[in-house]
């Protein structure tokens, strides 16, 4: 019988084609809780880094109505520390962010040192489709629906950006000429 990370990982290697990532484990500061896992992708899809989390999905939040998030970035950067941004953040507030659509995160730094951003906001994953990041059944055999993983994505934006989601909403900045995989682009607003 396949356990609920075994069940997760088959489902992100049927999206990868079997790549194989690289995994990037990260220390529990939650008593009772495991850590989070950083998996990451080079390269996938062509150009872009692409990592995605374990272990924010086995921390509650009451938000969490039909299923519980994990997270994905895709960024055109080859330096892993935007992985490990996203899977510290998954760590550090599993539990009391809900990461869902429209939230905004406040990094508090410079993520990486070449790019002047800050933030992330949570929205749909760029590079999956809709059936292939929401209702991932990770149950036990005879409860199949009842642990249900929802992938969200994660956005690096700058300080600006952020307060203007925060006043505004996701769809206006959304709409404005922006690129969410360019890390080094200018502020949008």
């Amino acid at each position: 019988m396949a356990s609920r990370v075994e069940k997760y990982l088959a489902h992100l290697d049927r999206l990868s084609g079997t790549r194989e990532p690289g995994f990037f484990p990260v220390e529990s500061t939650k008593q009772g809780l495991r850590g989070v896992t950083e998996i990451v992708y080079d390269n996938l899809p062509d150009g872009l880094l692409t990592a995605l989390t374990y272990g924010l999905s086995l921390a509650e939040h009451p938000d969490w109505q039909h299923g519980s998030p994990e997270l994905c970035l895709s960024v055109n950067s080859t330096n892993v520390i935007w992985a490990h941004a996203v899977g510290f953040l998954a760590e550090q507030l599993r539990g009391t962010c809900p990461f869902s659509y429209g939230s905004t995160i406040n990094f508090g730094e410079r993520i990486v040192p070449e790019s002047e951003m800050t933030a992330f906001c949570v929205f749909a994953p760029l590079v999956l489709d809709r059936e292939d990041y929401l209702g991932i059944d990770v149950g036990i055999p005879g409860h199949e629906g009842h642990d249900v993983i929802n992938i969200q994505g994660m956005y690096p934006i700058h300080e600006v950006e952020r307060q203007f989601i925060n006043e505004y909403g996701l769809e206006a900045f959304w709409k404005s000429d922006w690129e969410p995989t360019n890390v080094l682009r200018r502020p949008a607003i």
